[in-house]
């Protein structure tokens, strides 16, 4: 199973270090995969995401092999996560992303809300890309990004990246990257950014500064598959 992707960008924002997990291994279990069950609904699935009737069904085999009862609660999102952070503790940030996959707010995630999710991630717009991110980012949803909630994802994002992280970074590393995010985002200086702007600064950034790419590091570690 693979479970995680790692992205960044440099200078675009489909310019990624580790954002293939998922797909590297799609074609050769379209190739070697017969799936018996489907997901009911799936041509409706097909026509609301950017994946293949074949690609859905090969997540769900995988979704189904991992979460027999067709949901995933937080605590096996964790735990789920968790293995590929061996060397940090990913349990703060799975449990921003698990709010931000969680779209009901119920406490679990379906097939469904998954696979949305994921297509967006892997293949929607930059639009829709940045405005999933504003999401992850504004844990208290009132539609606002405050200094509080950008701080205590950075901070998450370091954790999970743990002690062996290179370069080393500074203790201050994490306040000094939110200063940065609010230089940049924060147009009015009212103390808050906004989706829009949020959305016109990585647009104006996504060529000429390196603010982007802490964006979408920070908000990138979130995606991956359970193809096995």
């Amino acid at each position: 199973m693979a479970f995680i992707l790692l992205s960044r960008v440099g200078n675009s924002y489909t310019d990624q270090f580790c954002w293939w997990l998922l797909f590297d291994k799609i074609e050769d279990e379209l190739e070697m995969t017969t799936v018996c069950h489907r997901p009911e609904g799936l041509e409706q699935l097909e026509a609301q995401t950017n994946f293949t009737k074949r690609e859905l069904q090969v997540l769900y085999r995988g979704f189904k092999n991992e979460c027999p009862s067709g949901v995933v609660n937080e605590e096996t999102f964790k735990q789920i996560y968790a293995q590929f952070f061996p060397h940090g503790d990913a349990s703060m940030y799975a449990h921003y992303l698990f709010n931000a996959f969680d779209t009901a707010q119920n406490g679990s995630v379906k097939f469904e809300d998954f696979v949305m999710a994921l297509s967006i991630l892997l293949r929607g717009t930059v639009h829709e890309k940045l405005r999933w991110t504003f999401n992850l980012y504004d844990i208290n949803k009132d539609g606002y990004i405050n200094k509080e909630e950008m701080m205590d994802i950075v901070k998450a994002i370091y954790d999970m990246m743990g002690k062996y992280t290179y370069p080393v970074l500074k203790e201050d590393a994490p306040r000094q990257h939110v200063e940065v995010f609010f230089q940049k985002m924060d147009k009015n200086k009212d103390g808050v950014v906004t989706l829009d702007e949020f959305i016109e600064s990585c647009q104006e950034s996504v060529n000429s500064l390196p603010l982007f790419g802490f964006v979408s590091f920070c908000c990138h570690s979130c995606t991956g598959s359970w193809a096995d």
